[in-house]
């Protein structure tokens, strides 16, 4: 009897690992409002999944997603919705994979947003932020010293508990092999998403994302690029936003906003419809006509008191090298003259990158001074490359070239409301921070 017991032990033991196994990636957190949130994650093989879930606050009630499906086709990636939510609540989530329990060795979570407005100050909330994430493959990297390190990185940025973590840009590194196909394409995201390192900060953290050239295809990518609409489709696989571009049945770049607290965030398409460096003809363009219109549209009509424009490239330096909005000068001019016009204010502009972390600031007559973060690299590596660009509007003692995160701290009441920018090495150690009252950028 004692033989069959621990046989049956070894048995169960072994059929939840097996579940385990089938979870190749995630869960990741996506977006989450006051009565709908999203759950990411990728399985290794056609497999049914769905989330359990309940309010900390009432755990005998326990919620269940529908069930769903992965496939091939996706990469066994599947988005989960759960629509039985209440507003300001945080709620734990476990991950059923083929009607089986799967047990992860960390905190699985998300919190609803709050219904404050009309009845209380905006809640404090963190915002992590980051971009260049290169996770080394061997086999198909260039040869030599791997270009990716410090994955740690990840576990440090979970350590500081921000409620949400936006990606900002360069966030897989397609690799030659990669991007010419569907199937290399989603062989780079897989292995990107895969390591263990970023799992805890997934899983209970909202997560959005931008792209930049390494995410759209080759480097210094544009709107000629053949596999666009494939990595476009790609990018939607992964990452969980609230919505992709203004028109998706038209398949065409992934801007988009979401709030959180008394902040909007807008996510910009440097890629899709950027002109050619080397062309010589026509309007030189990163975001185009339409989404530019789409972003002037949506901060003008923005109550946030914080409006956070998160784009690749870097937009008030004045340093004109590389991919910057410097090199674009006629869509910079328009950019910066109708949120001038339009007198819209609580404007900060964050990007990515460069493989250096500085702030630029933009004096203007008769309004407030415009910022712009660049926070770079989280796993890449680290360039000195500032040394060269002359930016006149560099915030002395803001340049760091290490591996690094951002962190936005959103805090104080209705009349001393502000922005605490703090920079951190890879060990979660303060380099540097910087506070912008609400009041400054009025």
């Amino acid at each position: 009897m004692k033989k069959i017991t621990h046989l049956f032990f070894l048995l169960f033991l072994t059929y939840g690992f097996s579940q385990k196994t089938l979870l190749q990636s995630g869960p990741m957190v996506g977006y989450s409002e006051m009565k709908e949130a999203m759950i990411w994650l990728q399985t290794k093989e056609n497999a049914s999944v769905k989330i359990e879930y309940f309010a900390l606050d009432n755990p005998g009630k326990i919620f269940y997603s529908d069930t769903y499906n992965t496939t091939k086709e996706s990469a066994f990636t599947y988005h989960v919705v759960l629509d039985k939510l209440q507003p300001g609540k945080k709620y734990n989530y476990t991950v059923f994979i083929n009607n089986k329990k799967v047990d992860l060795p960390y905190e699985t979570s998300f919190s609803s947003k709050k219904l404050w407005l009309w009845r209380e100050d905006a809640p404090d909330f963190k915002v992590a932020l980051g971009s260049c994430t290169y996770i080394n493959e061997t086999e198909l990297d260039r040869p030599g010293k791997g270009y990716g390190s410090g994955y740690s990185i990840f576990e440090s940025i979970n350590s500081k508990n921000p409620d949400i973590m936006i990606w900002g840009g360069d966030n897989i590194y397609l690799r030659d092999a990669d991007w010419d196909s569907k199937t290399g394409i989603l062989h780079r995201y897989t292995h990107s998403r895969s390591i263990k390192e970023m799992q805890p900060l997934l899983a209970k953290t909202q997560n959005f994302a931008i792209w930049d050239d390494h995410d759209f295809g080759p480097n210094d990518g544009d709107r000629s690029f053949y596999n666009k609409n494939l990595t476009l489709e790609a990018f939607k696989y992964f990452w969980a936003n609230k919505s992709y571009g203004m028109n998706p049945e038209q398949n065409e770049g992934n801007y988009s906003t979401f709030n959180w607290g008394d902040a909007q965030f807008f996510l910009l398409d440097d890629r899709f419809f950027k002109s050619p460096n080397d062309r010589k003809t026509g309007a030189r363009t990163i975001l185009g006509e339409a989404q530019l219109e789409w972003l002037i549209d949506a901060l003008s009509c923005s109550n946030a008191s914080f409006k956070i424009i998160y784009i690749g490239g870097q937009v008030i330096t004045s340093a004109a090298r590389f991919e910057n909005f410097a090199t674009y000068p006629e869509e910079k001019e328009k950019l910066l003259k109708e949120i001038e016009n339009n007198k819209i204010k609580g404007v900060l502009f964050l990007s990515g990158d460069r493989h250096f972390t500085e702030l630029s600031k933009l004096e203007r007559n008769g309004t407030y001074p415009l910022y712009d973060w660049t926070v770079s690299p989280l796993t890449s590596g680290v360039s000195e490359s500032y040394k060269e660009d002359k930016n006149t509007n560099q915030v002395e003692g803001s340049v760091f070239a290490v591996n690094n995160f951002g962190m936005i701290s959103f805090s104080g009441d209705k009349a001393n409301r502000q922005m605490k920018l703090s920079l951190f090495d890879k060990e979660g150690k303060e380099l540097w921070n910087k506070v912008i009252l609400k009041k400054e950028l009025e």
